[in-house]
C-alpha cells in the first residue's frame, strides 16, 4: 500500500546522522552501541527520559543457558511449546545459541548480575522453563540494573540521545527507503512543532503498546508508537492479537487505571502458591508445572477460578518466605506491595491478570529487517517470530538483546551511505486525530472486548466502536496527546482485527466461542498491512496474507 499517513505538521527543522535508533530500552540502546562502537554516527530519539522505556521495569530477568546441565537446546524446546505451534524455529534457534554470548557482553558492558556463593552467576526459574536458567540483578531490579549500565555506556560513548521526543512518522526518499524520522521534542517550540531526524537507517525499538488496555504493566510511554509508525509506512505486522497479559499484577480495585505493580513470575518460580479466597491451591492438576506453567495458562486458569467462584481476583501466598527472603531476593516487590497496604510477609497478595507484553509486532526477519528498505525493527515492538502465540517468560530482554546486536551487524556490513533527500509528503493521506477524551473509551473497549476472555460477539462491537466517528464530528488538535490517541486507536483496530480472524483459542489469545486450537486452519500467522480509502481519510485494516508457521 506505500505510505499512508503522516500524522505532524511538515518539520521545520533537521540533524543528521548514519543511524537513528528510536526507542531507549535494552534493544535500542544496545544497537546504539555497536552502531557508534563502530564509528557511525548514532542518534537515540527517547520518549521520555533515556532510561524511562520498559527495560527498567523487568523484575524477573534475562534468560539465557548459562547453568550447569542446561543447553541452547532445553531452552529452545521450552520456548516452541510456549509458542503454541506459531514460533520460527529458525528464529528462536538464533535466540538461544546467540544468546549466552550476548549476556556475556552486557555483563562486560557493566551489568551486574546477582552472583551466587561461589561467584557464578545466581539463575533462577519461572513458568515454562524445566530449568534455572533466569539471571537477576538487584533480586528484583533487572531491568533497572541493565538500563543503568547501557545509559552509563550510552553516556560514555558521547551518543547525541534527543530526549522527550515523540516519533511521528517515517521518512522516505524517492525510492521508497528509510530516510528518517519526523519528531515532536515535549517542551520546546510550538505545542505542534515538529522537527526530522535524516538518517538512512531507522531502528524502531519502541517497546509495546500495553496503554491500549485499561490495566497494564506497561508504563505510560507504551503507545504503540513504533507499530503504527511502520504501519503508516507500509511495514507489515504480525500476530498482534497475540498479547500476553501477565498472569499476576496487583490487583488494585475495580476501577484502577493505567500502569499496576507487577508481582513477578519469579515470586511463583522460588516457590509462592497461587490460591482462590478459600487457600485452594487451584492450579495443582491443570498443568504438570501448576503455578509454574506457561504465563497463557496461568492467566486463563486465573479467569477461570475467579469466574468459577465470582471473585475480582485471586491470590499469590509467598507467606512461607518469611521476612528475610523477601527482602533479599524481592525487595522492590515487597516495597510496592507495602506502599499499597499489603505486607506480603504475613498475607496473600490480591492479584489478577493486565496486559503485560505484546508477541507480535513489526514484522522482521533474522537481521531485524522489515519491507521497508532501510527500516529495522527490534525489541517488544518487534516481531521475529521468536515468541510465536504466547512469549516464555524473560525471552523479551534476550529477544532485544540478540536481536539488536544482528540489526547492528546488518548496519555494518555496508558502508555508510549519506542521507538521501526526503520525498514530499501526500497531503491527502493524514489522518483524523481522536479528540483527548478518546483515550480512555479505546482502553474501555478494548478491555471489554479485547481482553484475556474474547468472542465474535465481543470483537464486533470492539470493531464497531472503535470505528465509529466522534460524537459531534469532533477531532483532536496536532500535539503529544492526539497524536498518540491516533496511534493508539490504530494498533486497537489492528488488534481487534487480527482477533476476529483467528477463530481459535492459542498461546495468550482466547476465544471463549472456538475453545480449542485449530492447527488445519490456523497454524499460520495473520500479516496485516494498511489501506486507505481512496480519500485518504480512514485507515482500513485488512489481512493482507497468511503465511505458514
Amino acid at each position: 500500500p506505500g505510505p499512508v499517513a503522516v500524522l505532524g505538521p511538515e518539520p521545520t527543522w533537521a540533524t543528521a546522522a548514519d543511524v537513528v535508533v528510536v526507542g531507549s530500552g535494552i534493544a535500542g540502546l544496545t544497537v546504539a552501541l555497536r552502531c557508534a562502537e563502530a564509528g557511525r554516527r548514532t542518534v537515540v530519539v527517547t520518549k521520555a527520559l533515556l532510561d524511562d522505556g520498559s527495560t527498567r521495569w523487568a523484575q524477573g530477568g534475562i534468560a539465557a543457558a548459562l547453568g550447569p546441565g542446561d543447553t541452547p537446546e532445553q531452552h529452545r524446546d521450552d520456548s516452541l511449546t510456549a509458542g503454541a505451534g506459531l514460533c520460527d524455529e529458525a528464529a528462536v534457534r538464533t535466540l538461544v545459541t546467540e544468546g549466552p554470548d550476548a549476556v556475556r557482553r552486557l555483563m562486560a558492558t557493566g551489568a551486574r548480575f546477582d552472583t551466587a556463593a561461589d561467584g557464578t552467576i545466581a539463575l533462577t526459574r519461572e513458568g515454562g522453563h524445566h530449568r534455572r536458567r533466569i539471571a537477576h540483578a538487584g533480586g528484583d531490579a533487572t531491568g533497572a540494573e541493565i538500563s543503568r549500565a547501557l545509559v552509563a555506556a550510552v553516556r560514555a560513548a558521547g551518543i547525541e540521545v534527543v530526549e522527550h521526543a515523540l516519533a511521528l512518522d517515517l521518512l522516505t526518499d524517492a525510492d521508497g527507503r528509510a530516510a528518517g524520522v519526523s519528531l515532536h521534542v515535549m517542551g520546546e517550540g510550538r505545542h505542534d512543532g515538529v522537527g526530522a531526524v535524516h538518517a538512512p537507517v531507522v531502528v524502531l525499538a519502541t517497546g509495546g503498546m500495553g496503554q491500549v488496555f485499561s490495566a497494564t504493566t506497561n508504563p505510560a510511554v507504551s503507545t504503540g508508537d513504533g507499530v503504527a509508525l511502520a504501519l503508516r509506512a507500509g511495514a507489515e505486522v504480525s500476530d498482534l492479537e497475540f498479547v500476553q497479559f501477565h498472569p499476576t499484577v496487583l490487583w488494585l480495585g475495580p476501577d484502577a487505571q493505567g500502569q499496576q505493580p507487577l508481582i513477578s513470575e519469579a515470586v511463583r518460580g522460588e516457590g509462592a502458591h497461587l490460591v482462590d479466597g478459600d487457600g485452594g491451591r487451584f492450579m495443582v492438576g491443570r498443568h504438570e508445572l501448576a503455578e509454574l506453567a506457561p504465563r497463557d495458562i496461568v492467566a486463563k486458569g486465573i479467569m477461570r477460578r475467579m469466574r468459577e467462584t465470582g471473585a475480582s481476583h485471586m491470590y499469590l501466598d509467598g507467606r512461607h518466605f518469611g521476612a528475610a527472603m523477601w527482602e533479599r531476593r524481592f525487595p522492590t516487590i515487597l516495597a510496592s506491595c507495602r506502599s499499597h497496604g499489603i505486607d506480603p510477609v504475613t498475607e496473600p497478595i490480591p492479584v489478577a491478570p493486565a496486559a503485560h507484553y505484546a508477541s507480535g509486532g513489526v514484522r522482521t526477519d533474522l537481521r531485524g529487517r522489515t519491507g521497508v528498505p532501510g527500516l529495522y525493527a527490534c525489541g517488544e515492538v518487534a516481531c521475529t517470530g521468536v515468541h510465536g502465540a504466547n512469549r516464555l517468560a524473560s525471552n523479551s530482554l534476550l529477544e532485544g538483546l540478540v536481536f539488536a546486536e544482528r540489526i547492528a551487524a546488518d548496519c555494518l556490513a555496508e558502508p555508510a551511505r549519506p542521507p538521501a533527500p526526503v520525498a514530499p509528503a501526500t497531503a491527502a493521506a493524514r489522518l483524523p486525530l481522536p479528540p483527548p477524551e478518546a483515550r480512555g473509551e479505546i482502553q474501555r473497549v478494548m478491555s471489554e472486548g479485547a481482553g484475556v476472555l474474547r468472542s465474535a460477539a465481543s470483537l464486533a462491537a470492539a470493531a464497531a466502536a472503535l470505528a465509529a466517528p466522534p460524537p459531534g464530528g469532533k477531532t483532536g488538535e496536532p500535539g503529544v496527546e492526539a497524536w498518540e490517541n491516533a496511534n493508539l486507536l490504530l494498533v486497537a483496530r489492528v488488534l481487534v482485527a487480527a482477533a476476529a480472524r483467528r477463530t481459535e483459542t492459542r498461546g495468550c489469545h482466547w476465544r471463549e466461542d472456538h475453545p480449542e486450537a485449530d492447527d488445519a486452519a490456523w497454524r499460520r500467522h495473520l500479516l496485516v498491512t494498511l489501506a486507505h480509502d481512496p480519500d485518504g481519510t480512514l485507515p482500513l485494516v485488512r489481512p493482507a496474507s497468511a503465511g505458514s508457521a
